[in-house]
Formats: C-alpha cells, structure tokens, sequence
C-alpha cells in the first residue's frame, strides 16, 4: 500500500496510528551504538580469522588472502549483521533498541528480511560507510531525512520503511480539583460502585478533553456521566454540569484512597515501631 508522505501513518485497513516518526537526532544516536559495536565485531572478526590464518600453511597465506578475507569481514558486519539482527528484532538493532525506535513499513506492520536487506544494502552503498562516493551520498542522504516529514532515508524510500519511536513522551497531566458547590455531596456519596474501569475512562476523558473536538466532547461527557450517574448514591444534585460530576468523583475517589493509604500507613507504624525508618 502507498500512502502520502505525511505526518501521519494510515493502515492497509484505513486506521490512522498515532506513532512519533524518528528524526535526525534520535536516528544519529542510535547510528553511533550500532557503529560502535560493528567496530567491535569486526575487530574480533580479525583477530579470529588472523588466528585461523596462522594454522594454516604458508604457501597459501598471501596478501590476497588477506585481502578477501578483510571484504568478507566487512560484508558480514556491515550487510549480514544488521540485516538479521533488524530481521530477528523486528527492527530493533542494538542501538534502536537502547534509544527506543524501530523500523517498520509504511502502512505499520512489522519488516521482514526483504525490507531489512535492502535498508542495509543501501546504507552499505550510499549512506554509511557509503562505499560509492562517501562524502557526495552523505551528503544527499542527510538532505533527504532532512527534508522528509517522517525523517526517512534513502534506505527507508527504497525499502518502504521508516522509523519510529517506540517510547512515546508522557505529558504532565493535572488532576482537576474538587468543585466547591459539589464537595458537600461527594464526601457521603457512596462511589463503591465505580469501578476502576469505569474511573479510569472517566480520568483519561478529563486529561485529554482539549484534544476532543466538539460535538464529540460533549457527547462522551455526557455518556460517561450517565454512566457515573447511576453508580453513585445519593444522586447528583439537579443540574449538575457533566464535566463537573466527573472531575468530583475523580477528586473524591482520590482523597479516599489517600486517607486510606495514609492510615494504612500510621496503623502498620502502630504494629511495627521500627517500619519506615532507616538503619544506619
């Protein structure tokens, strides 16, 4: 499936996923784990190869030996090795995975050793080490995920793939206070019935209401009321807003658990003088 290149990612079904491309930053991080450890690999590489050399005996031993030996070290590492490790992974290489992306296609779905290959073929050639005119290739590979709203490659356009981060950012979300006009009834109003599921949709709707466009806004408030409203005893006072009976179950909820957290607390201080304080 083709899709625009846009910000967004939409599905071979026609769902949009909400996923953060990888940009410059992020992606050169990552870049410099793995090349470390291809470093790494291929010195061991050499060092084993030179060990195995040395059995043999010296009438085949020769510089083109050695020469063959050093593209078959280079092939291994800088093609095979990332090629089956983003393939095992699902396209997460060491470094991907230690900073929090991972490759996938462009409709969402997970790469296979297709994509994977030729993402490691193309940097192989034009991108890192770049093997065909190294500074020329940087230098349009670094335009190219530059100017690409998803921050994709040129390995990504010729594989169909892209970058994304799999950590997605936590915003701080404040917990709207208790209403002054429904605090009276929310402290003798019987919310056992409130579910934790029920309580969580109803915290969720509170901290991303100003993402909701309206009609939709109002329409799930209200919804979510109903639902809070024939779970409560007593009922609501007449004319409650739904968004204010929401936040005052939710603020109410909290200052109980509070209070029972704080007196499970003091009576296990009460059982156990010792609990809580620290031994030097």
């Amino acid at each position: 499936m083709s899709v625009p290149e846009t910000p967004r990612l939409i599905n071979a079904e026609a769902v949009e996923i909400e996923l953060r491309p990888a940009r410059l930053g992020s992606r050169a991080l990552a870049l410099m784990i793995d090349i470390l450890i291809q470093l790494a690999l291929v010195l061991l590489l050499l060092v084993l190869t030179r060990i195995a050399l040395d059995f043999l005996p010296g009438s085949l031993v020769d510089e083109a030996l050695f020469s063959t030996t050093w593209r078959v070290v280079l092939v291994v590492v800088l093609l095979l090795y990332p090629t089956l490790v983003e393939t095992v992974t699902n396209g997460r290489s060491v470094g991907k995975a230690a900073v929090g992306l991972r490759v996938i296609r462009e409709d969402g779905g997970p790469i296979g050793l297709r994509h994977a290959f030729t993402r490691a073929l193309v940097g192989l050639a034009v991108e890192w080490p770049g093997l065909l005119l190294p500074l020329i290739t940087w230098v349009v590979s670094l335009g190219t995920m530059l100017s690409s709203s998803r921050g994709r490659r040129l390995g990504d356009l010729a594989a169909g793939t892209l970058v994304v981060h799999e950590r997605r950012p936590a915003p701080w979300q404040p917990v709207p206070p208790m209403p002054l006009h429904l605090a009276d009834w929310a402290s003798v109003a019987d919310l056992s019935a409130v579910g934790d599921d029920l309580a969580l949709a109803v915290r969720q709707f509170l901290s991303r209401e100003y993402r909701i466009r309206e009609p939709h806004r109002a329409a799930l408030g209200a919804q979510l009321a109903a639902e809070v409203t024939v779970r409560v005893s007593p009922a609501p006072p007449p004319g409650t807003q739904p968004w204010f009976l929401l936040v005052a179950v939710v603020a109410e909820r909290r200052r109980r658990a509070e209070a029972q957290l704080t007196a499970g607390r003091t009576l296990t201080g009460q059982m156990l003088p010792g609990f809580g304080r620290k031994s030097w």
